[in-house]
């Protein structure tokens, strides 16, 4: 037995987040189920050996390389681990990690990637205003930095954060991409939402300084959370590992998500038939 991190990737359409909850799905739920079936831990145990995992992510929130680490046999590779996992949860590398090795931690750096819908022509999406690309960018930068971001979570302590926000136009969509440290909970779809606030001109961009203010924004100037679909954690950044991608793992994980991509763009067609239909 030796301590091993892997990497995970999941669709997070269906699971209540990456923590365990009482009575509903979630990610690290199907991960304890899978090593619990392979007897890497055992049936009344609460969790394996030296676990812990790089961060939570939100009910609905995806993930490419989510990082679990744990004292694991020899021969635990992502392969043998994806024998027991559900097909929209996938372990596709792995790395040895020093003993004193902590998921959590060690992450020198996590990156989400958001994907923004923003056409620049929205006359056929009713009641969407439109997305001002350049005020979009100067909201990403005014938001970059150290900061207090109180205001743009339900945590209430701990809330100092130094952040990296920037965006790129990839035809209809806005590709977001926040860099930190570590994320305090809602605070990247916060992050979207006002961001998309003040490109759309719902709000003006003073607003992105006195979110920063040490007093509580007032009910109705509070910032909800954008949609947790579109939102992925996409990197997690550990100088010390080496992650070996396992090529079986992977190439069964890349059909899993293949599909997935297919069906989700059929399932959009059936949709847009229905609505077109009504005209």
């Amino acid at each position: 037995m030796g301590r091993r991190a892997f990497r995970i990737a999941y669709d997070g359409t269906d699971y209540y987040g990456y923590q365990r909850q009482p009575d509903v799905p979630t990610v690290e739920d199907m991960i304890f189920d899978g090593l619990r079936a392979l007897g890497v831990l055992e049936s009344d145990a609460d969790k394996p050996d030296g676990y812990a995992a790089a961060g939570r992510t939100d009910a609905g929130v995806s993930a490419l390389a989510q990082t679990i680490a744990l004292e694991a046999p020899d021969w635990l590779t992502p392969r043998a681990l994806n024998a027991e996992l559900p097909a929209d949860v996938r372990a596709w590398a792995s790395a040895d990690a020093p003993a004193d090795f902590h998921a959590t931690h060690h992450a020198r750096r996590r990156k989400y990637t958001y994907q923004l819908y923003a056409p620049t022509d929205t006359s056929a999406v009713p009641d969407t205003p439109p997305i001002d690309d350049e005020r979009f960018l100067t909201a990403c930068e005014a938001l970059s930095g150290t900061h207090d971001v109180h205001n743009l979570t339900p945590d209430d302590h701990n809330t100092e954060r130094t952040l990296t926000l920037t965006a790129t136009r990839d035809g209809g969509y806005l590709i977001v991409t926040a860099s930190a440290g570590g994320f305090a909970r809602e605070l990247v779809r916060r992050l979207v939402s006002l961001a998309c606030e003040v490109a759309t001109g719902e709000s003006p961009l003073a607003k992105l300084e006195r979110v920063f203010d040490p007093e509580p924004l007032p009910g109705p100037e509070g910032i909800a959370p954008a949609a947790p679909e579109p939102l992925v954690l996409t990197d997690v950044d550990y100088p010390p590992l080496s992650f070996e991608i396992d090529a079986d793992a992977a190439a069964s994980a890349r059909a899993v998500f293949d599909r997935r991509r297919l069906e989700r763009r059929t399932g959009a067609r059936v949709a847009g038939q229905i609505a077109d239909g009504m005209q």
